[in-house]
């Protein structure tokens, strides 16, 4: 019996057409009858192609992958930043008849889903959409260290220089669209003629968008920062439509209503989009294949002194509880735009979250010292730190000199009680996760993890949680993949946020395997996915279209 290897509906309309001798209409039919739910129609056509459709597939090249059961046309992506497991699982229990319960009622639920190390928003993302990590993807943290590139207005006089991707590198911050990016602000590449390294630049494998475009498919995306353009990939020309809307001036409100509103308008260009127009609503472009936003309301609503957590088990305060019930109402919009344009059957939903922010405990919070441990390091050696990034739940160290790795390590032990750390990476411990930094520009020497509640803030922030380090509270994250046909499941196997990438492109009828991540790291698409429905013919046909993926 042909096995079933197919990129597209395509190739199965032309595989059918020519092994039966039929019109491309009445071949169309075929395939479109309900996902070929009808057993008489399956059997038939899958006895007709054993037989004279094997010499029509020996003549042609086989397809990389089949399409999804569920008649997958779209996906949409949806990111709530800061939304653990628990999160999820406790608004739920509480809110039966929210958006994020409904969808659970029609969706898989990962309850043991964990994002990326560190927990930071750009390998949190990049996660997401490349199915690797920091060893694909080169990027350990939204702000780095290279020791390859050289400052920005350097002329490349010298080499090595913090990376800073984020509002600093803006035309101007406190704009709502932050200006666009300065290049002049932008760290340059010796080995490219001094270039400034646009944030896609500096981005080592390709994602989805760029896949799916590269297929015929539109994409679209809106996040927080101008920077958030690295979601083009290396290519730089991934994403159709790309929607950055500058969160610092919100940010520095420290207001949650003012928070909800700059995600309303990352909302409102998802609503245009499924109209089938661009973010502005300006111009009719067609729906996207894959598109998405982030929300930020409940991180910050996490963040903020006064409002997150009530206890270690997660019950939320007011100003949480409302930044919840907000992100839910507006998932709750777009819920309903996809089915009053008739697009909610076959638009798959993906929604989990780039992070987690610690403690969820109040009673465990603690500003951590910011000046110990570059004075600890300094200690070892004048000079020996190049960088420190010491940000939410995380401390990195770029050193000098590597072959004084093992004597900061040692000077950090002597502090650790009084620095908070509870681990240290670094030799062999580091290179479990990550590269060599001896072989690679961008890794650290050393990855700190501070305790359970120390965080790395400063003074004047306000914040009592933030993210980035490999805490449970940090990476235990929320991830619900939503369809009407699905049925209720619950899955407590372990997962990762990357297999999100590789799932996405299947469930399209994408090759996995045509990112480059996902064939280094050998990722995984999701478990659970495959015909939920209760069909046995689509079982049947699933099971015998998988038994012959490459």
């Amino acid at each position: 019996m042909l096995q079933l290897q197919i990129l597209k509906y395509s190739c199965l309309r032309s595989l059918i057409q020519k092994s039966m001798g039929i019109t491309r209409r009445r071949a169309l039919l075929i395939i479109n009858l309900d996902g070929v739910k009808s057993r008489a129609v399956l059997m038939l056509l899958l006895a007709f192609l054993g037989g004279a459709g094997n010499k029509v597939a020996a003549a042609q090249a086989p397809p990389a992958v089949t399409p999804s059961p569920h008649r997958v046309k779209r996906v949409l992506l949806l990111s709530l930043d800061g939304l653990h497991a628990l999160d999820l699982a406790n608004y739920v229990k509480a809110r039966t008849n929210s958006s994020l319960a409904q969808l659970s009622q029609h969706g898989i639920t990962y309850k043991n889903a964990r994002t990326s190390l560190p927990s930071n928003s750009w390998p949190g993302l990049l996660a997401m959409v490349t199915g690797g990590s920091p060893l694909s993807t080169g990027v350990i943290f939204e702000n780095s260290y290279d020791r390859s590139l050289s400052p920005p207005g350097s002329k490349c006089a010298s080499i090595g220089t913090a990376v800073v991707y984020d509002s600093s590198i803006d035309n101007d911050s406190n704009a709502p669209d932050g200006g666009g990016i300065n290049p002049v602000k932008l760290p340059l590449n010796p080995a490219k003629s001094c270039a400034p390294v646009y944030p896609h630049d500096y981005i080592r494998v390709n994602n989805i968008f760029e896949v799916i475009k590269q297929a015929g498919g539109r994409t679209a995306w809106s996040d927080k920062h101008p920077a958030y353009e690295f979601l083009n990939g290396p290519s730089g020309k991934g994403v159709d439509d790309l929607f950055t809307p500058e969160i610092r001036p919100t940010t520095k409100t420290r207001s949650i209503p003012k928070m909800e509103a700059y995600d309303d308008g990352k909302v409102a260009a998802i609503l245009n989009e499924i109209d089938g127009k661009d973010h502005r609503g300006a111009q009719q472009v067609g729906v996207p294949e894959m598109f998405g936003m982030n929300f930020q309301a409940i991180s910050m609503a996490q963040k903020m002194k006064g409002f997150g957590y009530l206890d270690g088990e997660g019950t939320p305060s007011a100003g949480l509880l409302d930044a919840l019930d907000h992100t839910d109402q507006s998932v709750g919009k777009i819920v309903a735009r996809l089915k009053e344009k008739h697009l909610l059957d076959s638009t798959l939903i993906v929604l989990t979250a780039k992070h987690g922010d610690v403690p969820i405990d109040p009673l465990r919070f603690r500003a951590a010292d910011l000046n110990l441990i570059p004075t600890v390091v300094n200690s070892v050696e004048r000079g020996l730190l190049l960088n420190a990034e010491q940000d939410g739940s995380i401390a990195m160290l770029w050193l000098k000199d590597h072959r004084r790795t093992t004597d900061v390590v040692k000077a950090l032990r002597n502090k650790q009680t009084e620095a908070g750390i509870q681990q240290i990476f670094s030799g062999e411990s580091l290179k479990l996760m990550f590269a060599d930094p001896a072989s690679d520009p961008r890794m650290p020497d050393i990855v700190i993890q501070p305790n359970l509640g120390v965080i790395y803030v400063e003074p004047d922030d306000g914040f009592i949680e933030e993210h980035g380090g490999f805490t449970d509270e940090d990476t235990h994250v929320a991830l619900l993949v939503s369809l009407p046909s699905f049925l209720p499941r619950e899955i407590k196997s372990p997962v990762r946020t990357a297999q999100i990438a590789p799932t996405i492109l299947e469930q399209l009828g994408l090759n996995p395997k045509s990112l480059e991540a996902v064939v280094k790291e050998m990722t995984p698409t999701l478990p659970g996915l495959g015909p939920l429905v209760g069909d046995d013919d689509y079982a049947k046909l699933r099971q015998g279209a998988q038994s012959s993926r490459p």
